[in-house]
């Protein structure tokens, strides 16, 4: 995703210390219910349209009845756990045209999941029930409705040595406090591939499995990037063979970012909230140590350039932001970091998803260093002449047209970069 002025973010994620099975869920202090800055923005008249008109807007309903029907915690996170999956599912199923369409927007829109998950996590938050529930076991609750219905819990990839997996992650819209109609294209691309196949060069089937991340600079911090990664990284019978994390990038252009920093550049989240500082690793994750400043993409990036893979071009991105190694001023080098320099923006710029592209090379780095991977940046996706107004429409043809020809460039991307599998 890109920040309004020239930066953008990537992906960020790896380690080298410590491997543990898994990454316990992050701790929460306990709180008040209450709702959150993105709740909030329920009330807006925009989420309330794109609810309505994909057939989600019943889903906060029929989670609370279900709510009000548990007598004890364990039922409550059973159904929590199966509510967010379902979510899932069904974001998925209309994305890919199974299932009613709940309505007259496009199939191809992301919007209806972030919105409809939010007024779940509302629902949950503010939920008073019967039972003693504290502050830890509300936050666990919350816990496992945002990863079952970002997909981050059901990444299923194949066993077999006739098949490639690839793992791909999107994001959730975001700059939603100038316009809620917003849209993010990688969102929309995760739910289009979950669970398909695409065919390499050789004929080889390769299955793509998804999920989207929050925008939300605490989240990563608390690990939900390696959490979610770790257990396909590692080596196995059903390891990734590739993973592409993706955002919303610049206008026009895909880029695949050659490099990325572990810098955070404070431009506020979707919580409002904003961080200034070096990319915070949670503690027990396999990381590299000392920290470095700087990770590299192992994507065929030379054969995605020349592959003519749709509509939009697409750039070798090799900029960088730094403090060049005695100096206490950033420049930008247009060619990647100098030796010994401090990152104060990679490739993808110095938001969430350059922190994304980080951390998952990190994390490749520190389990699997021989695993290709890294950021993908999408065009901007934008609404149609005439509509630019933030209480204009909540989509229009062009808006539609250009979110299914990104998704569909992407998996072309995809499809050639499975079919290398080899550094560019």
């Amino acid at each position: 995703m890109r920040r309004i002025r020239t930066r953008m973010g990537a992906l960020g994620v790896a380690l080298l210390a410590a491997v543990p099975l898994s990454l316990a869920a992050p701790a929460h202090a306990a709180t008040a219910p209450d709702t959150t800055v993105e709740e909030g923005r329920l009330t807006q008249a925009a989420p309330q349209e794109i609810l309505r008109r994909s057939g989600f807007d019943t889903w906060a309903e029929e989670f609370g009845a279900g709510l009000a029907r548990a007598t004890t915690y364990a039922q409550a996170l059973r159904f929590t756990e199966d509510e967010g999956r379902a979510l899932w599912r069904r974001a998925v199923d209309r994305a890919q045209g199974r299932g009613p369409d709940g309505g007259d927007l496009s199939r191809d829109d992301d919007r209806p999941l972030y919105w409809a998950r939010l007024s779940m996590t509302r629902q949950l938050r503010t939920w008073q029930p019967d039972f003693p529930l504290s502050g830890a076991r509300r936050a666990a609750l919350l816990d496992a409705l945002e990863r079952g219905s970002r997909g981050q819990d059901s990444i299923d990839l194949p066993a077999g040595p006739h098949v490639r997996r690839i793992v791909v992650t999107g994001f959730d819209p975001f700059q939603l406090d100038d316009d809620a109609r917003r849209s993010n294209p990688s969102g929309a691309a995760a739910l289009a591939l979950d669970g398909t196949t695409v065919r390499t060069a050789s004929g080889e089937p390769a299955r793509i499995e998804t999920a989207v991340f929050p925008v939300r600079w605490d989240d990563f911090a608390q690990g939900t990037v390696e959490r979610t990664l770790l257990p396909h990284f590692r080596s196995g019978p059903r390891q990734a063979d590739l993973f592409t994390t993706i955002s919303q990038g610049r206008p026009g252009r895909f880029d695949v970012e050659r490099t990325n920093g572990a810098w955070r550049g404070g431009y506020p989240d979707n919580a409002r909230a904003s961080r200034t500082e070096t990319v915070p690793i949670p503690a027990g994750v396999p990381t590299v140590r000392p920290q470095p400043q700087w990770t590299v993409t192992s994507l065929p990036y030379t054969r995605i350039v020349a592959a003519g893979t749709g509509p939009y071009p697409v750039v070798d991105h090799t900029s960088v932001t730094e403090i060049p190694a005695g100096a206490t001023t950033p420049v930008e080098r247009p060619d990647g970091p100098t030796a010994g320099s401090t990152a104060r923006a990679g490739g993808g710029g110095d938001y969430l998803s350059n922190e994304i592209a980080y951390r998952a090379t990190l994390l490749r780095d520190a389990v699997r260093p021989s695993l290709p991977g890294g950021h993908l940046h999408t065009p901007v996706l934008e609404f149609g002449p005439g509509n630019t107004d933030p209480s204009g429409q909540i989509t229009d043809p062009a808006f539609v047209r250009n979110r299914v020809a990104i998704t569909g460039q992407v998996r072309a991307i995809l499809t050639v970069a499975a079919s290398e599998g080899a550094r560019g």
